[in-house]
């Protein structure tokens, strides 16, 4: 991911655009190949060598902001680690301790070195790895011990994608019109908003395709950094699926609203989520092994269904079974506020469905204000979801 100030748009008239470079051209290809063999030839050295060594590149090239929005990628890429005999900081106050009983120790003395080596001594190693060692634990002193190497072909399309999404770290609100399509693709659609956790609302069926509102982090008070990048992280996915026309809401610094749009039929960006592990959400899961221990009578299945309720659309987690085959579904909320809660089960009532939970996690409440309202329908926790809770609700509803 682009930080702030590494991104790069123009606008026309209330439409902004993302700054793209050409993948194909030979030059920033070069400064890519070469950028990535930078990085390759730095392993095991420290970060301050690196960047060292990537500040006298920079220095080379006309294009500062575009080389650095490169490197920040490549960083991205990269893992970071303290290498010592010992705990740095327990390295220093030895060695300062020693350097008391012989006051004063001048820089290049010979006294310096004795301290160095009475500390090396006693920590089994030598006075030059000591020395070495007494600030690893610096950022710079750090030493790159794992690189994911791309290709500078993927670097400049990953660097048009980061463009892009550095845009929508100041959305208000996103709206994705879904045309009518196959139940593969609204459920592509509809899982990867789930998986993100981002707020949404649905109006329309299966039959004549789906509106989608999307709640951006500027619309939050609460959380809106973390929000933020989820909301980026989902572009890359929506990539991915097909028949889709997307609006933006943009709020720049100077508090102008700006657009920013993009169709399923665009060529300029590359999704990188084909490389990407399956993430498994720890909740799910630690809620799948509570629930197979329990003495529950209920049973709990994944859900993979689009429920079609007509006006709207429903996408819960997971199937709750009775022992007479009666089903309500609960749906855990990524990010929530008040507001989007209450408007959700307003929806429900309208069209009177009631198998359903919803769950809201109290940490990803976007909102700084509480929700002050209560239904039978809603279950609030705050660390994890306790099997016979959902089971008591799930009962209560059928009721």
């Amino acid at each position: 991911m682009l930080t702030a100030d590494l991104a790069v748009n123009y606008r026309r008239g209330t439409k902004i655009f993302p700054y793209h470079i050409k993948a194909d051209n030979p030059d920033y290809l070069r400064d890519a190949e070469n950028l990535i063999e930078i990085f390759q030839e730095f392993g095991g050295r420290t970060r301050g060598e690196l960047e060292k060594e990537l500040e006298e590149y920079v220095g080379t090239g006309t294009d500062y902001k575009i080389l650095r929005g490169l490197i920040k990628l490549l960083m991205d890429r990269c893992e970071f680690a303290t290498s010592s005999v010992a705990d740095p900081s327990e390295i220093r106050q030895l060695v300062f301790l020693e350097a008391r009983k012989s006051q004063p120790v001048l820089p290049n003395s010979d006294k310096r070195i004795e301290v160095l080596e009475t500390v090396a001594k006693e920590l089994n190693t030598t006075a030059n790895i000591l020395e070495s060692n007494l600030y690893a634990d610096l950022p710079a002193q750090q030493k790159l011990t794992e690189f994911d190497s791309t290709t500078p072909l993927n670097l400049l399309d990953r660097y048009n994608l980061a463009q892009a999404q550095a845009i929508l770290y100041k959305c208000v609100e996103m709206k994705i019109r879904v045309l009518p399509s196959s139940v593969e693709n609204y459920r592509a659609i509809f899982g990867w908003i789930k998986h993100f956790g981002l707020i949404h609302s649905i109006i329309g069926n299966a039959t004549n395709g789906y509106e989608i509102t999307l709640t951006g982090a500027a619309s939050l008070f609460h959380r809106s950094q973390k929000y933020g990048i989820q909301m980026s992280v989902f572009l890359p996915a929506l990539l991915l699926c097909g028949n889709w026309r997307m609006t933006a809401e943009i709020s720049d610094k100077y508090g102008k609203t700006l657009f920013y749009e993009l169709t399923s039929e665009q060529t300029e960006l590359i999704s990188n989520r084909y490389d990407e592990p399956e993430y498994e959400n720890p909740l799910f899961e630690k809620l799948k092994k509570d629930w197979a221990k329990s003495a529950c009578v209920w049973h709990l299945f994944e859900n993979n269904e689009v429920i079609d309720l007509g006006k709207t659309a429903f996408i819960p987690d997971f199937a709750l079974i009775s022992p007479i085959n009666e089903k309500v579904y609960l749906d855990v909320l990524g990010f929530w506020t008040p507001k989007s809660l209450q408007k959700r089960l307003d929806e429900f009532k309208s069209i009177g469905y009631k198998n359903f939970i919803i769950a809201a996690w109290q940490e990803l409440r976007g909102s700084r204000e509480e929700a002050t309202f209560t239904s039978e329908n809603l279950l609030f926790f705050k660390s994890s979801l306790k099997p016979f809770a959902l089971e008591e609700l799930a009962e209560k509803i059928l009721r």
